[in-house]
């Protein structure tokens, strides 16, 4: 019988997400958290563009450009981002995932979890890789932050 361990599915195939319970991603109120997002959002100007993929000669937000766009707004309103990795076994198939909550002071929480794609080697370094492009992503997209051009043509 094969095992799915966290180093097999390394060298595992891709497969579909599974569908989310409505419970799964946020706590049963969330209209403090909402309300604190809202004015966070309201604050957070975007992330410049600021690194280089070299295979692609394009630029992007690196993950260390996303959270200083974002986390002084969110900590202003009293707002947490908590993010880690999980391994789910399911149909057989295990996956990696990150994780990303944004916790409210109040206790409210929401969270977004993100499937990862270990892509080259399928080695420790391609799931390290898969992890900093998961919680890039998951931030973005939990606080709302779009990536913006900071190289003066952005005025054209």
């Amino acid at each position: 019988m094969n095992e799915t361990t966290p180093e097999s599915v390394l060298d595992a195939s891709y497969a579909p997400i599974e569908e989310v319970k409505s419970c799964d991603w946020k706590s049963e109120n969330i209209d403090k958290l909402a309300g604190a997002m809202a004015k966070a959002q309201s604050e957070i100007k975007g992330a410049a563009k600021k690194s280089v993929n070299p295979f692609f000669e394009s630029g992007y937000a690196d993950l260390h450009t996303v959270i200083e766009s974002c986390m002084p707004q969110l900590s202003k309103n009293n707002i947490a981002v908590i993010q880690g990795t999980d391994f789910e076994v399911s149909n057989g198939a295990g996956h990696y995932y990150v994780t990303t909550t944004l916790l409210h002071s109040s206790g409210q929480w929401m969270r977004s979890k993100c499937r990862l794609i270990i892509g080259g080697k399928k080695d420790i370094q391609a799931l390290g890789s898969a992890i900093t492009y998961g919680r890039r992503y998951g931030l973005s997209a939990m606080a709302g932050i779009g990536q913006f051009d900071d190289d003066g043509n952005s005025n054209k």
